[in-house]
């Protein structure tokens, strides 16, 4: 059989029964890990610099190919290339990031209701020095998130909420009035702008002048703020505003069990896949050490992810320290998590998968996060994936160069019937 022929698309499945596959299925996510070649890495990119001898064995033993999991008509991030990943057409259910984000934190929106993503930041000479505040210790940025909530407690209508470290939220609740925001609203994420001027990029469009004022009004709070301002006599970035994108309603998901006949579980550190985890109806399962930086616990979430799937059909992973070491622009750390990557997460899980029947392994990520401009892009990121039914193809490695020679290029939103096909 060929692998065009193994690859066929499939719809997803209407005559679903709900109890676990025999099979097992395993989605590993290295965040941003698709990159352009590096002059620093002799002309390669950071996968095929890096030493993944677990990840070319999926690439070795199946098929690669090529996913564009961000349509050109819409921002590049996580929150629009998880959904496509997932098998969810993101022109067709993502209504933004906050949304999925308040999801994750428990917090309900009526439908009139709007979430509303808001970053402490660093910016000093009117650029956006900082879009994480130099990473915010999370006790911190609650005080300061308190101090936010406290300059509005007497209004009706908004309400901050802590996150983790800067990835906080703002909820604009109704009172039967329709939100002053619509689908012409326009933000822009600030890890979009590192070092660019802010006045170019902040909020346009219905309801901006609300943002932008309360924008505003963040900066003397902060400036007030004594241990933040130490942060700063330290050396340190300390949060000098907010900034608010990102904004959205709930999203209308199909749970992921009726649309695709898997129980399914998500082991990440990143509020904004827990919450489109938690819309989909999967279990979200916390691992202790997984920060979502570079310094996460890559063996314990390898651990936790096999113990996850003795009690689910499907598995994912995310990892987000590669897309931080991109944002970075610090090439060698990228490569170094990789290694990670591949050595605690895909090559245990591969040889567990191996051990216990019938199974199906996948890796791609979300989209390309570059070392260059330090930020998200659009375009295709490599995928692999191998296990029972997949034919293998002629590819060796697994990498952005070796992907680019197959002839499967598809779009994102396909690329999981396809993994569930047969």
């Amino acid at each position: 059989m060929r692998a065009a022929e193994a690859f066929a698309i499939v719809e997803p499945r209407q005559d679903v029964r709900f109890k676990l596959d025999i099979m097992k299925y395993v989605l590993i996510i290295p965040d941003g890990a698709a990159d352009e070649r590096q002059p620093s890495l002799n002309g390669r990119t950071p996968l095929q610099a890096a030493r993944t001898p677990n990840m070319d064995a999926v690439a070795r033993e199946g098929m690669i190919g090529q996913a564009d999991h961000v349509p050109v008509s819409m921002p590049s991030g996580s929150d629009v290339g998880t959904m496509s990943l997932f098998g969810y057409d993101p022109r067709k259910y993502h209504t933004g990031r906050a949304p999925i984000e308040a999801a994750a934190q428990g917090i309900e929106l009526g439908p009139l209701d709007w979430a509303i993503r808001c970053n402490l930041v660093h910016v000093a000479d009117g650029k956006m020095r900082s879009f994480t505040a130099g990473q915010i210790p999370s006790e911190l940025a609650h005080e300061l998130i308190g101090l936010l909530q406290k300059d509005q407690c007497g209004s009706p209508t908004w309400k901050f909420h802590a996150g983790v470290s800067y990835r906080n939220l703002l909820i604009y609740r109704s009172r039967g009035e329709a939100a002053p925001f619509s689908a012409e609203t326009k933000t822009v994420p600030p890890h979009d702008i590192p070092d660019q001027p802010i006045v170019a990029n902040l909020p346009q469009g219905p309801g901006s002048a609300e943002l932008r004022s309360l924008m505003d009004r963040s900066r003397s709070l902060m400036a007030g703020a004594a241990r933040n301002q130490e942060r700063g006599r330290r050396g340190e970035f300390a949060a000098t505003q907010t900034w608010l994108w990102g904004l959205g309603k709930t999203p209308a998901l199909e749970p992921f069990r009726q649309r695709f006949g898997k129980t399914a579980a998500v082991i990440t550190a990143v509020d904004l896949l827990r919450g489109l985890a938690r819309l989909l109806g999967w279990q979200v399962i916390n691992v202790p050490g997984a920060t979502g930086y570079t310094d996460t616990d890559y063996a314990a979430k390898g651990r936790y992810a096999i113990d996850t799937l003795k009690t689910v059909d499907f598995v994912t992973v995310h990892v987000e320290a590669s897309d931080e070491a991109s944002h970075e622009g610090d090439a060698a750390k990228k490569v170094e998590v990789l290694e990670r990557i591949d050595a605690d997460i895909v090559g245990p899980l591969h040889k567990f998968l191996k051990s216990q029947g019938e199974y199906r392994i996948l890796i791609s990520p979300d989209h390309p996060t570059f070392l260059r401009t330090r930020t998200h892009s659009h375009g295709y990121v490599p995928f692999a994936m191998c296990g029972t039914g997949i034919a293998a193809d002629a590819a060796a490695t697994y990498d952005e160069i070796a992907a680019q020679a197959s002839p499967i290029a598809i779009p994102g939103h396909e690329l999981m019937p396809r993994f569930f096909a047969g």
